[in-house]
């Protein structure tokens, strides 16, 4: 049954995309609930606010790799023996969307997590490569001329379909098509509170201080 094999797909992923690295990092490294500190954010940012900026960099990539990872192995699992075949891309879009689930509403840390940027980026490395690529520029750019990382990631995320839909890439099928669409529209909506500070100005800007963490 096709049902099955995408509920399989959905499961793995999710379960993937809800390891809290963020969390555990802080946790082995530094004996430190990061959820008590800043944001209470388990994301790459609010773990370099909290002084580790090695573990942060770290946090960031390790969930890019998990969203990557996702997408990857649901594309291969639909070959595995015994499962009903379904598209491949199908697959990838399910994988996509419940690792990015995972990440902001982790089942170990009581369904809250991060906002989804880091593993949105590998999850679409593995889906649109040059449009990530395209989107994480926005991101440095505006992050290096405002040092906003909020304002970069909003941005990014709304440029990003843009991108993938402009830029050389493999056939979408409409389900991965939603999920371009989808995934940026969810990490903006995870950063409304972050818009309204940024509209009254009381935003967190890297290299300043007085201002209210995020």
């Amino acid at each position: 049954m096709p049902a099955l094999t995408y509920l399989l797909i959905a499961i793995a992923a999710y379960l993937f995309g809800s390891i809290p690295f963020g969390y555990l990092l802080v946790r082995l490294f530094r004996k430190e609930d990061i959820r008590s500190s800043g944001s209470g954010n388990i994301g790459a940012t609010n773990v370099v606010r909290s002084g580790a900026k090695g573990l942060g960099a770290l946090t960031f990539f390790l969930d890019a790799v998990k969203g990557y990872l996702a997408v990857l192995v649901a594309s291969h699992l639909v070959f595995a023996p015994g499962l009903a075949p379904v598209p491949p891309s199908n697959a990838a879009a399910v994988a996509a969307i419940c690792a990015i689930l995972g990440h902001i509403y982790t089942v170990w840390l009581g369904f809250k997590g991060g906002k989804g940027v880091a593993t949105a980026f590998g999850v679409f490395l593995a889906l649109a490569s040059w449009a990530a690529l395209a989107a994480l520029v926005v991101f440095l750019l505006v992050f290096a001329f405002s040092r906003y990382v909020s304002l970069g990631s909003i941005l990014a995320s709304a440029a990003f379909p843009l991108f993938a839909f402009l830029l050389p890439h493999a056939s979408y099928g409409q389900w991965l098509a939603t999920v371009v669409v989808l995934v940026p529209a969810i990490v903006i909506v995870k950063h409304r509170q972050n818009i309204a500070r940024l509209w009254q100005g009381t935003e967190y800007r890297f290299g300043k201080t007085g201002t209210t963490p995020a």
